[in-house]
């Protein structure tokens, strides 16, 4: 490989893939040039980071934390260790160092998985760049000035000027990336998915019935659905019950794939266990956590419509959409708590 600005630094064995997430996007790719053949959905579920929580005392832009997913970086650690995979990951204090690192990575073959900002990745169309500094993408290459990037939302292969990709690697705020990159250096020659997949459905188990807070899992939806229906009692403020029923969907629907979204891959990733394990009864729960997220998106779309001022819906039809949800979410729990894997 040569390094002239007008060269191309390419590895021509990585094939970009569409996701449905970014970060289980990524880590799902990245394992798979690396010589795992993992599926996106398998990737998530084995991370357990589905979950569902609502803190009334943590504020985003002036309404109560929802949260329909691990935080951040959750899924890079926890498969990773599912997996027994030894996963490098660097950060940087300053910005000129870390591009000289992705660099020297790429120019010896490598391909890095690395967190951003999407407000500075000048691919994404200017009306859907937000502040969300938690994004995960792979770099496969340079061509000049440019980086060959396989972003898992994108339909295909992007590149993006070094001037954008150090802003939104090194930008400031909330889950500030400094940096990050990361790639596997040790990959397990056998694994024991059978017993990484009971281990994962029995800690999101735990997660979504058994956190004693009342902010967590099945209870936490039910106990958003009860302050939902009560927020003319909370605020007089017409305008916070828009505020507050609009940032619950545009955390479930805009700021990665939401409550439906991230329901559909645990789906996904239950129905792919229940082939490998030939257990019928984690087909029945894949087809439970469907219908759950089938059950988000209606809620969001009457969450919508109520922030629009529709005079059709109601905060009590929202808190009734959402209750929908937990008893969805509740059955299929129960029923993955009661199998023996």
């Amino acid at each position: 490989m040569n390094s002239p600005e007008s060269s191309v630094i390419e590895n021509k064995d990585y094939v970009h893939r569409h996701a449905a997430h970014c970060e289980s996007g990524a880590v799902s790719s990245l394992l798979r040039h690396y010589g795992l053949d993992i599926s996106e959905a398998m990737t998530f579920g084995l991370s357990s980071a589905l979950l569902f929580a609502h803190f009334p005392f943590v504020k985003v832009e002036g309404a109560p934390l929802t949260a329909y997913r691990a935080m951040p970086g959750a899924i890079v650690k926890s498969t990773s260790k599912a997996l027994g995979i030894r996963m490098h990951r660097e950060r940087f204090r300053n910005p000129q160092v870390g591009m000289e690192r992705l660099n020297e990575l790429l120019m010896r073959g490598q391909v890095v998985g690395m967190q951003a900002s999407v407000y500075w990745l000048p691919y994404f169309p200017p009306n859907m760049r937000f502040h969300f500094n938690a994004h995960n993408m792979v770099a496969y290459g340079r061509q000049g000035d440019d980086y060959l990037i396989s972003d898992p939302v994108a339909e295909y292969a992007v590149t993006c000027p070094t001037e954008d990709l150090q802003k939104a690697r090194f930008v400031k705020g909330m889950f500030a990336p400094k940096g990050l990159l990361y790639y596997p250096v040790e990959t397990p020659a056998d694994i024991d998915f059978g017993r990484a997949i009971a281990r994962s459905i029995k800690k999101t188990t735990f997660v979504m019935l058994k956190t004693p807070l009342p902010y967590i899992g099945v209870r936490g939806i039910r106990y958003l659905a009860d302050r939902v229906r009560r927020l003319r009692e909370i605020s007089s403020d017409a305008r916070y019950a828009l505020l507050f029923i609009g940032t619950i969907v545009r955390m479930q629907e805009e700021i990665g794939t939401g409550g439906g979204g991230f329901r559909f891959i645990y789906a996904s990733f239950l129905q792919e266990a229940a082939e490998k394990l030939n257990e019928p009864r984690l087909q029945e729960a894949s087809e439970l956590m469907t219908r759950s997220g089938d059950a988000w998106r209606e809620f969001a779309l009457l969450g919508a419509r109520f922030c629009k001022k529709k005079p059709d819906v109601t905060l009590d039809q929202l808190a009734d959409a959402m209750l929908v949800c937990a008893d969805y979410e509740d059955d299929a729990f129960r029923l993955l708590r009661s199998i023996r894997l």
